[in-house]
């Protein structure tokens, strides 16, 4: 029996339709994308299934004891408290009650009568509601996503308070889960744990991404907003692709078939009025059914028709860095790395949030000077740079006054053309050219970034999160831009199809400053990463096997007539290395776990010390060992 049921849903803003008609059954189990153009209805109809926002006609048809819960989009800056207090959050009243018991639990120092009233009177009430069985809830979901309870969430990092927003949703025990783009602002190691964890979770999942692997690697059916109507494909991602190319092609063919028709008789109609006085009633009726039928045709949104001014070709160095370090604050961002961009490039930086992409983008376009090493920087170079905070746009500007260009007309590739024209390529209509920036969503304002960053010649594109609100068609414009650009491109991106499709090698950061560069797409660079730490284990392993060897010849060493004191320690050094060596497997574990990915930097910096102190102990054991055998 379906868990929810849509049925003739409308849906208008005023303009045409949002949704027109829209039909829509949810089952048990499902994994639903919703997916469309921006604007195309999806977060208004993802509000409608959760019963906050009513249609302006239609039925929304819940079946009885159905529960509804949302992973909010952003982070609410208003929460604070324990990683318990937000989760318990999420059971309103019952969830204030176990708060309010947690707290007064912990509180071992003041056990006064009125405390113990208090206590005494929060535990009837939890009684009264079965609030126990919601504090196990609550328990077993911060257990499930290896949360810390007592923790600060306000202190928390990006990555792990949406772990706990998820927590704080699914403590309810929903039926449908709700994820309105879950993946934006994330680093590849939690978006790679929300995967796993939404795969093996039992409940129904509704979800807007624009992310192309987390839609392939989810969803069971995909939910298709196009000009009002939603259309339901089921099975994957490419198998939508391939049917949807099929059908627009069949509407395409329909439509010209429709509009020749239409054309002939506009034509009969003009000619029988000047050759006869009776007309054919029925073939004039049939006329004007046809013309209220062309009316109300809709056509496929167009593309945004994205170009970019190369600029003058730079010299074929770009920029070289040698041995630079850069740690402010004693964060250990940039250790010793080294590394030659030549013109053509298209490099991706690779790595967790935070841990210091876009200040290796700074160091190396000469923004900040490095604490050693040096930098050297090619002839030539005419950057353009789109910033992931978008602080090139003004608030209070309008979106034509915001490309500042002092006139009415933009030259792009030789070709001059009206900025109203211009804006239109990125998707902007005559009326939202004139709309203040701040009435703009989060993808209208990169396209605007997108807009205005174009327009200046370039031979380097530095792209920071460039992909955060864009809908699939433009990111695949992008990409064939991108791919096509004779320039370098250096890109700070978490979409892994994105950087898939377009780079020709990765700077991956690996953590306390250590970048490795790997030579080929994400996917070859994950290999070669992969492939690296497998030979660096085998390496390991190779070393245990001749300690034990060597540990077995120990007794020839012994007859060198060593003294007691020395002979105790080489006779030790084995267990000692063996102890070391267990410690150095178990961290390495640790440290390419999906936890550790997401550990605030402080938390992954100690445990990166540590693995280096260990390493460093181990091969004083090996010197030393070496030595007392000599």
């Amino acid at each position: 029996m379906p868990l929810l049921t849509l049925q003739n849903v409308q849906l208008s803003y005023g303009g045409p339709a949002l949704l027109d008609g829209v039909d829509l059954t949810i089952e048990p189990g499902e994994r639903i994308c919703l997916i469309g153009r921006n604007g195309a209805g999806k977060s208004s109809l993802m509000k409608i299934i959760k019963g906050t926002h009513k249609p302006d006609s239609g039925n929304r048809v819940l079946e009885k004891g159905t529960v509804i819960t949302q992973l909010e989009q952003e982070v609410p800056h208003h929460l604070g408290g324990t990683v318990y207090d937000v989760v318990a959050d999420g059971l309103s009243e019952v969830g204030a009650l176990l708060k309010k018991y947690n707290q007064l639990s912990a509180q071992l120092d003041n056990h006064d009568e009125k405390w113990m009233n208090d206590l005494e009177k929060t535990q009837q009430k939890l009684e009264a509601c079965d609030g126990w069985k919601f504090g196990q809830n609550i328990d077993s979901t911060i257990s499930l996503l290896k949360l810390d309870p007592a923790a600060d969430f306000t202190k928390l990092s990006g990555g792990v308070k949406r772990r706990v927003l998820l927590a704080r949703a699914l403590v309810q025990d929903p039926d449908i889960l709700l994820l309105d783009e879950p993946t934006n602002h994330l680093d590849i190691s939690v978006i790679n744990w929300m995967e796993e964890f939404l795969l093996s979770y039992k409940a129904t999942v509704v979800f807007i991404t624009h992310d192309r692997s987390f839609l392939r690697n989810l969803a069971t059916r995909i939910v298709e907003l196009d000009r009002g109507r939603a259309n339901s494909w089921p099975g994957d991602y490419d198998n939508f692709l391939r049917r949807k190319q099929e059908e627009l092609e069949a509407e395409s063919a329909e439509n010209a078939r429709f509009e020749k028709k239409l054309a002939q008789e506009e034509i009969w109609i003009r000619k029988g009025i000047k050759a006869r006085r009776t007309r054919n009633e029925g073939r004039v009726r049939a006329l004007k059914a046809m013309r209220v039928e062309h009316q109300k045709i809709r056509q496929v949104q167009g593309k945004a028709n994205i170009q970019v001014e190369s600029g003058e070709r730079s010299g074929k160095r770009v920029v070289e860095a040698e041995n630079i370090s850069y740690n402010p604050a004693d964060k250990n961002l940039v250790n010793n790395f080294s590394t030659l961009v030549q013109r053509g490039d298209r490099i991706g930086l690779i790595g967790p949030n935070g841990v210091g992409k876009t200040t290796l983008l700074r160091l190396l376009l000469g923004k900040i000077e490095p604490d050693s090493g040096t930098i050297k920087l090619g002839t030539g170079l005419e950057v353009a740079y789109f910033d992931q905070l978008r602080d090139q746009l003004d608030e209070n500007s309008t979106v034509k006054a915001s490309l500042d260009r002092g006139s009415d007309n933009i030259t792009v590739n030789g070709k001059t053309k009206h900025v109203i024209s211009y804006l239109q390529d990125f998707l902007f209509t005559p009326e939202r050219a004139n709309s203040p920036v701040n009435a703009l969503s989060g993808g209208e304002r990169n396209r605007l970034l997108l807009a205005k960053l174009f327009i200046k010649p370039a031979n380097i594109l530095v792209l920071d999160e460039p992909t955060n609100d864009l809908d699939v068609e433009t990111l695949e414009l992008l990409e064939d831009l991108l791919t096509n650009y004779e320039g370098t491109v250096l890109i700070v991106s978490h979409d892994r199809t994105f950087i898939n499709n377009l780079v020709t090698s990765c700077m991956i950061f690996e953590g306390n400053g250590v970048i490795r560069e790997y030579v080929g797409s994400y996917d070859d660079c994950m290999e070669q990463q992969a492939e690296r730490v497998k030979q660096e284990t085998s390496k390991q392993k190779t070393v245990t096997n001749k300690q034990k060897q060597s540990k077995n010849s120990a007794p020839a060493a012994s007859e060198k007539k060593l003294s007691f004191k020395v002979q105790h320690e080489l006779d030790s050094l084995p267990k000692e290395i063996e102890k070391l060596e267990k410690k150095i497997a178990a961290t390495e574990e640790e440290m390419a776990s999906a936890a550790f990915a997401v550990k605030d930097h402080k938390s992954a910096a100690a445990v990166t010390d540590s693995y280096q102190a260990l390493q460093q102990e181990l091969e004083q054991k090996y010197a030393r060992w070496e030595e007392l055998e000599g």
